[in-house]
C-alpha cells in the first residue's frame, strides 16, 4: 500500500490477537478467521505485533509467517495495515524492521530498545537508524506507560524534527498541560495516537485515533463510537465515562491481581464474543478463565450497549 502520512493516519486501529493453543502454539487457522471478522469490521485500519498481540514472545518464523498473513489478506480486502517491528532488543528489531519494509505496509511501528533506560540522544539515534533501515516506510513509535524510556513532549518534538520518516506516536495521553505541550505536533507533524478507552477526550483535545483496546472489546462499536466523535461529541465522552465505569469496576481489579496487558485485551475479545480469541496468553503469563467471561459480558452490555449494537436503556 501507500505510504501513510501524518495528515492521513487517523481513527481506529485493531489489532491481531493471537489465538493460542493449548501447546503454546498460534492457532493460524483460528487466526484467520479472526482476521476475518477484522477486516469485515469498519476500524480504519489493521496492525500487528503491539503489545495485545504479544510480538515478545513471537519466534523469527511466526513472525515472518503472521506478517505474509497479513499482508496478503489486507491487501486483498483494501484495508490499510501496519506491521510492527517492535522487540526489546534494537538489533533484532533492526532485522524485523527491514524483512517488514518488503511488504510495504502503510507503516512500521517501533519501540525503543528496553532492556535498559536510553538517554534522549540514544532515544533519538535509535529512531534514526530505524528509519535507515525502514528505507522509505513511514515509522510509528509506541512508547507506553511501562516502557523503561518515556519521552515527553520535548522529546519527541525533538524526534519529529530529526527524524522526518516519523509520522505517529502511540502514548497515553496526559493531562491538561502535556496536550498543550503536544499542540504544536498534533495533527501537523505527528499523528498522535492514545489509549482506546481515553479517546473521546482525547480527541477533543486533538488525539488522531487509538490503537484501540475498544476495538478489542468490538472492532465495528469502536468504530461506531469513532464516528460519534466526530457528529456528536458531548455524547462520545458520556459513553467514554460509562465504559471507564465498566472497565474500572471490572477489569482494573484483574489488573490489579497482576494479569499482563494482552490477558485482558484477550479478556475484552471474549467479552466482546466477536471471534475464536479465546484467553489464553502465551507462556510465561496466566489469563483469565472463560469462566469469568459470561458475568463480565452482561455487566459491558449493561455499561455500554451501544458497542455491541445494542440502544441504550431510557
Amino acid at each position: 500500500m501507500q505510504p501513510l502520512t501524518a495528515p492521513e493516519l487517523r481513527g481506529v486501529w485493531a489489532t491481531v490477537l493471537l489465538p493460542v493453543a493449548g501447546d503454546d502454539s498460534i492457532d493460524f487457522d483460528r487466526l484467520e478467521l479472526v482476521l476475518d471478522r477484522v477486516l469485515g469490521s469498519r476500524v480504519h485500519g489493521v496492525y500487528t505485533n503491539g503489545t495485545a498481540g504479544e510480538f515478545h514472545t513471537l519466534t523469527e518464523a511466526e513472525y515472518d509467517r503472521l506478517h505474509e498473513l497479513v499482508t496478503s489478506r489486507c491487501s486483498e480486502a483494501g484495508m490499510p495495515f501496519q506491521l510492527g517491528a517492535s522487540h526489546p532488543s534494537g538489533q533484532l528489531s533492526l532485522d524485523r524492521i527491514a524483512r517488514a519494509a518488503k511488504s510495504a505496509p502503510g507503516a512500521i511501528q517501533v519501540v525503543l530498545p528496553d532492556w535498559l533506560p536510553l538517554r534522549t540522544s540514544e532515544a533519538v539515534a535509535a529512531v534514526e537508524r530505524m528509519a535507515q533501515v525502514a528505507d522509505g516506510v513511514p515509522l510509528v513509535l509506541y512508547n507506553p506507560p511501562y516502557a523503561k524510556t518515556r519521552l515527553d513532549p520535548d522529546e519527541l518534538q525533538l524526534l519529529a524534527d530529526r527524524v522526518p520518516a516519523l509520522i505517529g506516536v502511540k502514548v497515553p495521553g496526559g493531562d491538561d498541560r502535556w496536550y498543550d505541550r503536544m499542540a504544536g505536533l498534533m495533527g501537523t507533524r505527528l499523528a498522535v495516537f492514545v489509549a482506546g478507552h481515553m479517546l473521546a477526550s482525547g480527541y477533543r483535545r486533538g488525539a488522531a485515533g487509538s490503537y484501540s483496546n475498544v476495538a478489542c472489546l468490538s472492532p465495528d462499536g469502536a468504530a461506531r463510537w469513532y464516528r460519534q466523535m466526530t457528529e456528536d461529541l458531548p455524547a462520545a465522552l458520556e459513553l467514554e465515562a460509562r465504559l471507564h465505569g465498566f472497565l474500572d469496576a471490572h477489569i482494573a481489579p484483574l489488573s490489579a491481581a497482576g494479569y499482563s496487558d494482552p490477558a485482558l485485551d484477550k479478556t475484552l475479545a471474549a467479552i466482546g464474543g466477536w471471534a475464536p480469541v479465546g484467553t489464553r496468553v502465551r507462556w510465561p503469563h496466566g489469563w483469565v478463565s472463560e469462566d469469568a467471561v459470561p458475568a463480565l459480558r452482561a455487566e459491558a452490555r449493561r455499561a455500554v450497549p451501544e458497542l455491541f449494537g445494542e440502544q441504550v436503556p431510557r
